[in-house]
Order: structure tokens, then sequence, then C-alpha cells
């Protein structure tokens, strides 16, 4: 029974996959919508520095801020 019971939930879980996939329609995404006005695209260097750069120093600058402002007592 164990076998069979999994691989019912196999099935379901794949089928509900297939079926959001389809749903999703992503060529609907080509379609512009009135108003629509997407600006120029950003270069690999410029895309690094937003995703990756920029959160690793606003990381570092709030690290750096909690340990410079902490006011509790230096254990020796």
């Amino acid at each position: 029974m164990d076998k069979k019971n999994a691989m019912r939930a196999g099935v379901v879980a794949t089928g509900t996959t297939l079926m959001m996939l389809l749903m999703s329609a992503p060529a609907l995404a080509l379609t512009r919508d009135d108003g629509d006005d997407p600006g120029p695209g950003l270069s690999a260097m410029e895309t690094i520095g937003l995703y990756v750069v920029a959160p690793i120093v606003i990381f570092l600058a709030i690290t750096a801020l909690v340990m410079v402002l902490d006011k509790s007592k230096k254990q020796v």
C-alpha cells in the first residue's frame, strides 16, 4: 500500500505542477498593455551591482552599525 500512495502523490504533484505551468501562459507577457513603457535594459555589470553587490554592502553597513552602536557590556 505504501508504494501505491507514494505513486499517487507523485502523480498528483506532477499533474498539479504541469497544470500550473500551462495556465500561467508566459507568452501573454509579450503583449503590450496601454501605457506600458519599459525603460532601457540593464547591462551585466549593472545587474550584478544591483542584485549582488548592493545587498552585500547594505548587509555590511547594517552589521557595522549594530556593532558600533552596541551598548551591552563586553564580557571578559
